[in-house]
């Protein structure tokens, strides 16, 4: 299970994505990172088949200045990714002798930055449709993304998008929390990137420690107001 997930900040957009790569046909496990930059002022994850995945990986890192430079970042996404969709779907081969799942080839790509003056959230489905969320303020793809985004919704009352983006790190990082204790394909190292204006910021291991702490507060003020609730 995967999940990569963007949330609209009052100063920007701060993207995450867990770690934890399940390959079921041979019962293994393991860590492998799923965000990604994108230019100065981007970054993107994706989910579904690895190979798809790390061809996009070199293209959109070559291509990333004329991406943001576009006047329509999800039309340039689409035309810079569904070549690549394209031939992984041509060459697929469904039913391979002696294999109870043949698996697949499907995809999908969650971007988010800032340019323009204001920030974006694209998503490419498998069938090459865009998807634009920056008016919604919230979006995960992935096969952890409907428990995202019932997270997300349980998380809205805080209106993180009137928040700054240090608040979005804590939100985005306590829904991948939350994911990892409820299903066992999820799991940290979490990566998350908040993006200004001024350009994107990687979080490294110490401002991860950070959030997580951060997040832990949140919840022990949120026990004492409801323990405050009947006084």
């Amino acid at each position: 299970m995967t999940v990569v997930l963007a949330v609209v900040c009052s100063d920007g957009v701060v993207i995450g994505a867990d770690s934890q790569i399940t390959d079921s046909d041979r019962g293994l496990s393991f860590p492998a990172r799923k965000l990604h930059p994108l230019g100065s002022c981007a970054a993107w994850g994706g989910s579904g088949a690895r190979g798809v995945l790390n061809d996009l990986r070199p293209l959109l890192e070559d291509s990333a200045t004329a991406i943001l430079e576009a006047p329509d970042i999800g039309d340039e996404l689409q035309e810079r990714v569904l070549p690549v969709f394209k031939k992984h779907y041509e060459n697929y081969i469904p039913d391979v002798p002696g294999e109870d799942d043949g698996g697949g080839v499907s995809a999908y790509l969650l971007a988010a930055g800032y340019s323009q003056g204001a920030p974006w959230i694209v998503e490419i489905n498998p069938n090459g449709l865009i998807g634009r969320y920056e008016d919604v303020g919230f979006h995960a793809i992935g096969s952890g993304a409907p428990m995202a985004q019932q997270a997300g919704a349980l998380l809205s009352h805080f209106r993180m998008t009137t928040r700054t983006v240090e608040y979005g790190v804590v939100g985005v990082i306590r829904v991948l929390e939350a994911l990892d204790l409820t299903s066992p394909s999820v799991g940290g190292p979490f990566n998350v990137a908040c993006i200004r204006e001024e350009g994107a910021h990687h979080l490294d291991e110490k401002e991860i420690a950070k959030a997580l702490k951060d997040s832990q507060r949140w919840r022990d003020l949120e026990q004492e107001a409801l323990d405050r609730l009947f006084d």
